[in-house]
C-alpha cells in the first residue's frame, strides 16, 4: 500500500470514526467494537486505480470511483451502514435505484445524500451549496421509487442506510456525468493542476485535498484589483466581494477551517504556499459581477517538508508559508 493512499485513508477514517455515537445527521448509532479499517483494503486501492469491475456487492461501509451496477445483500442486521462516491472532478454523479427491499417501517432505511456529511461536517459546506442541508437529503422511505434517480451538485455523494432483515437490501446503478464549471470538488490525488472558473455566478466554490501539499498559483483572473493579503485580520478580502482564500484543517467542512491566505487581485504567478493540514481547501469567492477564474498546481508535501522548525504540532496549528 502505498504513502498516498495510506495518508487518504487515515483522513477518511478520521471521519468514519465519527459515526460512533449519535449523529443528528446521519441517525446512527455505532457500536463499541466498530472497525472501518477493512473498508481501505487493497481491493479499495484497486479500484480506486480504475480496475473495479462493472458490477459487484457492497460492503456496509464503501468507497466507489467508478460507474456500475452495485447490489447489496443484508446477511445479518447492517445497522450503521455508508458508501461513499467519488467522481473525477468534472462530473456530476447519479444514483439510481434499480430495486429496492427494505421495511421501512421495521427501521430500515436508505438515504442519499449530495456531497459528503459525517457528524455535522459536510462537503460542501452548507455556504458552498446551491441547496439548504434539509433539500440534500433524498430518503426512500420518503419518496419510494417515485424519485428513482438523484444527481449530485459535484463529483461527491453518498447514501446510508439500515438494513435489519437478512436477504433484504438494494440494487443501484451509478452513473457520471459532464460539469463544465465543476465548483465544488474533493480531489481524488494528491497532486494535481485546476482551473476553477466561475462566470457570472453569485456562488462559493471549494477545492478540497484530503493531504498536506504545496499549493502553487499560477493565474488568478478577478473582476477588480487590489492587494494579496495574509489572512491577519478579521476584515481580509471579505469586503471585495471576489477574491480567493486558502483554508487548512483536519474537518471535512471549509466554513469550518482555519482562514491562511486571502488573494483579492488579478496576477499570473506563480505564487506558492506550503500547507501542513490534513485537509488543504482552495475557496473562491464570487459576487456573480465578473468571470473569475484561479489556476493552481498542488502536490503532497513530504515527510521532511511537514518538520515544524519551532516544534509545534503540526497537527495543531498546521505548517503554512509562502
Amino acid at each position: 500500500m502505498s504513502p498516498n493512499f495510506k495518508l487518504q485513508c487515515h483522513f477518511i477514517l478520521i471521519f468514519l470514526v465519527a459515526l460512533r455515537g449519535e449523529s443528528r445527521y446521519l441517525e446512527l448509532r455505532e457500536a463499541a467494537d466498530y472497525d472501518p479499517f477493512p473498508l481501505f483494503s487493497a481491493n479499495l486501492k484497486r479500484e480506486l486505480a480504475g480496475e473495479q469491475p462493472y458490477r459487484r456487492a457492497l460492503r456496509c461501509l464503501d468507497m466507489l470511483s467508478l460507474q456500475g451496477q452495485f447490489t447489496f445483500t443484508a446477511d445479518r442486521p447492517q445497522l450503521h451502514c455508508a458508501v461513499f462516491f467519488i467522481a473525477e472532478p468534472e462530473e456530476f454523479i447519479t444514483i439510481h435505484y434499480d430495486q429496492v427491499s427494505i421495511d421501512c417501517q421495521g427501521g430500515d432505511f436508505l438515504k442519499v445524500f449530495d456531497g459528503w456529511i459525517l457528524k455535522g461536517e459536510k462537503f460542501p459546506s452548507s455556504q458552498d451549496h446551491p441547496l439548504p442541508t434539509t433539500e440534500r437529503y433524498i430518503d426512500f422511505c420518503q419518496s419510494g421509487l417515485s424519485r428513482r434517480s438523484t444527481r449530485s451538485s459535484q463529483n461527491v455523494a453518498m447514501i446510508f442506510f439500515r438494513v435489519h432483515e437478512p436477504g433484504n437490501g438494494f440494487m443501484l446503478t451509478v452513473k457520471t456525468d459532464p460539469n463544465l464549471f465543476p465548483c465544488n470538488v474533493i480531489s481524488q490525488t494528491p497532486n494535481g493542476k485546476f482551473t476553477l472558473v466561475v462566470p457570472h455566478q453569485h456562488r462559493n466554490c471549494s477545492f478540497s485535498i484530503i493531504y498536506p501539499v504545496v499549493i502553487k498559483i499560477s493565474d488568478l483572473t478577478l473582476g477588480h484589483l487590489n492587494g494579496l493579503q495574509l489572512k491577519k485580520s478579521s476584515a481580509g478580502c471579505g469586503g471585495i466581494g471576489d477574491f480567493v482564500e486558502l483554508l487548512g484543517g483536519t474537518g471535512l467542512d471549509p466554513s469550518k477551517m482555519m482562514p491562511l491566505a486571502d488573494l483579492c487581485y488579478p496576477f499570473h504567478g506563480p505564487a506558492q504556499m506550503k500547507i501542513g493540514c490534513d485537509n488543504t481547501v482552495v475557496r473562491m469567492v464570487s459576487s456573480g459581477k465578473h468571470i473569475n477564474r484561479v489556476t493552481f498546481e498542488y502536490r503532497q508535501l513530504e515527510p521532511y517538508e511537514l518538520e515544524n522548525p519551532n516544534g509545534n504540532s503540526i497537527q495543531e496549528f498546521c505548517l503554512s508559508s509562502f
